[in-house]
């Protein structure tokens, strides 16, 4: 996994003339995990979709693993799961699961695929029914379990606490946490500054299309202290960046 990098340099991307990200440049390094951090309409998911050639940017570049992100040899390493995950209807949860694995390129193993479930809390008899008929909350677990099972070196997630009550939420970091351990490299976006400190390595601040701040979340606290992560992310939002002394 020496080679599971995530670059980008300079992206640039507009949607109906507004500039949405405006010179994007970040690095993650190998086996580290970084969160992807900002207001609504910050750019997060914009540039997530860049780095996986979802969308395609008016400049700059993107590799993953080195490799240009248009390639598709560049995907073969990742695990994505998207900010609006919404499995086919159609199919049992088992099922999904499957052609997740085909398409991962893994070889099937229901029993690997059932304790991985049950480390989220997902009712493995439950998904022999149609996923049309799963709550939100276990649809998320759903996709989580997908990208648990992949065992790619990548993790590009977004927003992959959505929707979990407590219980899911500690059991889905913990998986999350064992990947980091395992020295594979994390790229995820969120919400909850409690996920964020526990499992990044670094933070990248999102602010009007562009890096405010890339550094860890104890550096951002010394730099703005206040009594808590979120309230220290409001600060630095406040102050210019130029003060920030962001490092991609």
């Amino acid at each position: 996994m020496s080679d599971a990098t995530i670059e980008a340099e300079g992206l640039a991307k507009s949607f109906a003339g507004r500039l949405v990200l405006e010179g994007i440049t970040l690095r993650v390094g190998a086996g580290e995990s970084l969160a992807l951090i900002g207001l609504n309409g910050a750019g997060k998911t914009t540039l997530l979709r860049c780095l996986l050639d979802f969308q395609r940017p008016e400049q700059g570049q993107a590799r993953l693993a080195g490799i240009p992100c248009h390639r598709p040899e560049a995907r073969q390493q990742v695990a994505f799961l998207p900010e609006r995950f919404q499995p086919p209807t159609f199919l049992t949860g088992q099922e999904f699961l499957r052609l997740a694995a085909d398409l991962y390129q893994v070889a099937w193993d229901a029993a690997d695929a059932r304790r991985r479930c049950e480390a989220l809390a997902l009712d493995w008899a439950a998904l022999q029914r149609p996923v049309g008929r799963l709550s939100k909350g276990n649809a998320q677990k759903l996709g989580l379990a997908a990208c648990l099972l992949s065992q790619k070196a990548l993790y590009i997630l977004d927003e992959p606490f959505s929707g979990l009550d407590v219980q899911a939420r500690k059991l889905a970091l913990d998986q999350l946490l064992r990947l980091r351990e395992e020295g594979r490299t994390l790229l995820f976006t969120c919400h909850e500054p409690a996920d964020v400190d526990l499992l990044c390595h670094r933070l990248a601040l999102l602010h009007q299309g562009r890096v405010h701040y890339c550094d860890t979340p104890m550096r951002l606290r010394a730099r703005h202290p206040a009594p808590s992560l979120e309230q220290s992310v409001l600060a630095c939002l406040a102050a210019p960046a130029a003060d920030q002394g962001s490092a991609a």
